[in-house]
């Protein structure tokens, strides 16, 4: 293959030439270091995905309570928390070709069936906890989602076998190719891709060219990453809360009759998370005041609620978040007022619950004056 040229600012032009991994473990460190190799937008060009390191040699047993047979190169969680295996090889290992096709199916096939969420928390725990920014990476991956609803969904995700298992290398040898195209259009909900990351070398620098293998014209029609959503009701959405959050089912009905009450409510049309949102009346248009998942979880819309009257007065938007935090057991971050926080309603007595419908009618009361 032809070399990759940079152009210079003195329109000196500078090649860079394809060269090999000095080691197999290096390729492994820098997928480490820089997820960013792995080339979300082209595993997903509609929904670029970003991944979340869990572990480096994610161990992985072959039965309940035995210690683990295997282990995987990386363990990674995109964000909508399907777990990603992760395999790396230098294309002059000759297992490439045919046997790390067997090991990575031992790897998912057994993953699925040992591994629990509580086993993947704790492998991310024990990776970040070292540093101190566990909560803090997690926090920035989610963005505004709830850590609690995300860890859900990757309970569910492990439980449907929808994972995805990325071969990776320098170069893909047309064995596997065609191994990985086959098995990416018979397989159903999990995916299976294989990623090329080429690295070409000049003037002591380095440059990676990643492209990616599996996704045939035929897997994209066999399998589609957007599936419909699901019509959530009262009905659904409190049979899933009682298996994820039984404690917070009590406080969930209030809450729900408290919306009835205040305002018009909607139904989410999530695929494997469900939610309502009050939305109350205004003299412009109704406002979204808040969203209650099947995590458990209530998520404040502060955001979206500091942009339109009442609340875009900012005296107006610190007196809503002091209502609620004087109804919780922890104070919420100090940039709360410009993010959508979470509560955990079965971490609140009756009392703070009481006190946090209080708050939410202040505020439903402030929009509809408006």
């Amino acid at each position: 293959m032809a070399g990759v040229y940079l152009l210079q600012h003195d329109n000196r032009l500078v090649e860079f030439v394809e060269a090999p991994y000095d080691s197999e473990a290096l390729l492994q460190e820098l997928l480490q270091q820089h997820p960013g190799l792995l080339a979300g937008e082209l595993v997903d060009s509609a929904t670029p995905r970003r991944w979340l390191l869990v572990k480096r040699e994610a161990g992985i047993p072959d039965g309940t309570d035995t210690a683990n047979r295997w282990s995987i190169d990386h363990l990674y969680l995109d964000q909508d928390g399907i777990p990603t295996l992760v395999e790396v090889k230098r294309s002059t290992d000759t297992r490439i070709r045919r046997e790390v096709v067997g090991q990575m199916l031992d790897y998912a096939a057994n993953s699925v069936v040992y591994w629990s969420v509580e086993v993947i928390r704790e492998q991310y725990m024990r990776t970040h906890e070292p540093t101190g920014d566990a909560d803090l990476q997690l926090a920035e991956f989610l963005e505004d989602a709830d850590p609690e609803e995300f860890w859900s969904k990757v309970k569910s995700n492990l439980q449907a076998g929808k994972i995805r298992m990325l071969f990776v290398a320098d170069r893909v040898p047309k064995e596997l190719r065609r191994i990985v195209e086959f098995l990416n259009v018979q397989m159903d909900p999990a995916e299976v891709l294989a990623l090329e990351i080429r690295q070409y070398v000049g003037e002591n620098l380095k440059t990676f060219v990643p492209s990616i293998i599996g996704q045939t014209s035929e897997a994209e029609i066999r399998k589609t990453s957007s599936r419909p959503g699901r019509d959530w009701d009262e009905t659904t959405f409190f049979e899933v809360l009682r298996e994820r959050d039984a404690a917070g089912v009590t406080h969930t009905r209030k809450l729900l009759e408290w919306a009835y009450s205040h305002s018009s409510v909607e139904w989410g049309h999530g695929q494997m998370t469900g939610s309502f949102v009050p939305m109350v009346e205004s003299t412009t248009k109704p406002q979204a005041l808040f969203a209650m998942y099947t995590g458990g979880t209530v998520e404040l819309y502060f955001r979206f609620l500091s942009n339109k009257p009442p609340f875009n007065d900012p005296k107006s938007l610190d007196e809503a978040v002091a209502r609620v935090n004087a109804a919780l057991p922890k104070p919420l971050v100090d940039d709360a007022a410009r993010r959508k926080p979470n509560v955990r309603l079965s971490e609140l007595s009756d009392a703070q619950f009481l006190r946090l419908l209080d708050a939410l009618a202040w505020m439903a009361q402030k929009i509809r004056a408006v």
